[in-house]
């Protein structure tokens, strides 16, 4: 491996830039139900993920892997939900330092050649996962190709930059680490000069309804929102726009999974 995280083969790794999200994945009840809504909605492609089986499928755009998807009682039964993936150097060093600042461990972490994952929650209940090894598409092919950034609905964004700080070595003196700012009443978080993320407060832990509880949001950059608003609708979801014209809509899948289309133009 060379200094910078790379294999010598030209394989990106976590390492190279860890603290960034670099994965997403949706657990859902019915496999092909789900290929078709997001095969509707977002144009992705499939492709079995042949490392770790046929129950775990991967998503494509223009040939490029953006998203995998597997059944809730595949690896952990976990809920119907995307689920953000942040790199790390090291995921036993990170599931230690989440639980040394209160947060939990669900699963992990367990080895997922080509590399080693863990799914946790931090103190006020979002849940993420880490990953550290080979990222499946090269970073920037990954993040150009479909998410345009995760943002953090959470009680407290102060409180939980630092958290997420110290657990994953954003704002660290690593070559490659991840830059935080404060924007606009949010916290932004930066990688190679790009938003990656972002923190905001208002969401309430004790909330019945999962969209104000604290919770990781995906933001799909679309070039047609109202276009993927139409196409959810007619394939079993739920849209919520917030009027023509707007440049992001809230979406859920059949099964309830949740995320964002944001204008591509827009981000």
């Amino acid at each position: 491996m060379k200094s910078d995280g790379t294999l010598h083969t030209g394989v990106v790794t976590s390492q190279s830039v860890f603290g960034a999200p670099c994965w997403v994945s949706l657990t859902t009840r019915d496999l092909r139900a789900a290929e078709d809504f997001y095969t509707a909605v977002l144009g992705w492609e499939w492709k079995s993920g042949s490392r770790m089986g046929d129950q775990y499928r991967i998503a494509r755009v223009a040939g490029i892997p953006v998203a995998g998807i597997s059944e809730v009682d595949f690896v952990a039964r976990t809920a119907v939900t995307w689920t953000s993936f942040f790199a790390v150097a090291s995921a036993d060093e990170a599931v230690s330092r989440s639980q040394e600042r209160g947060g939990t461990t669900a699963v992990g972490p367990i080895s997922l050649p080509p590399g080693r994952a863990a799914l946790l929650a931090d103190r006020d209940g979002a849940v993420f996962g880490i990953w550290e090894g080979e990222l499946v598409s090269g970073w920037e092919s990954w993040r150009n190709a479909a998410p345009a950034f995760v943002r953090l609905h959470t009680r407290d964004a102060f409180d939980a930059a630092i958290f997420y700080g110290e657990v994953l070595g954003w704002a660290s003196t690593e070559p490659g680490c991840c830059e935080v700012d404060y924007e606009e009443n949010e916290v932004v978080l930066r990688s190679g000069g790009d938003v990656v993320a972002r923190i905001y407060s208002g969401a309430v832990g004790a909330a019945p309804d999962p969209t104000l509880r604290p919770h990781w949001q995906i933001h799909f950059a679309v070039d047609d929102v109202e276009a993927c608003v139409r196409a959810a609708r007619a394939h079993g979801g739920i849209a919520h726009q917030q009027g023509i014209g707007s440049t992001e809509a809230l979406l859920i899948d059949p099964d309830g999974a949740r995320f964002t289309v944001t204008a591509r133009a827009a981000v």
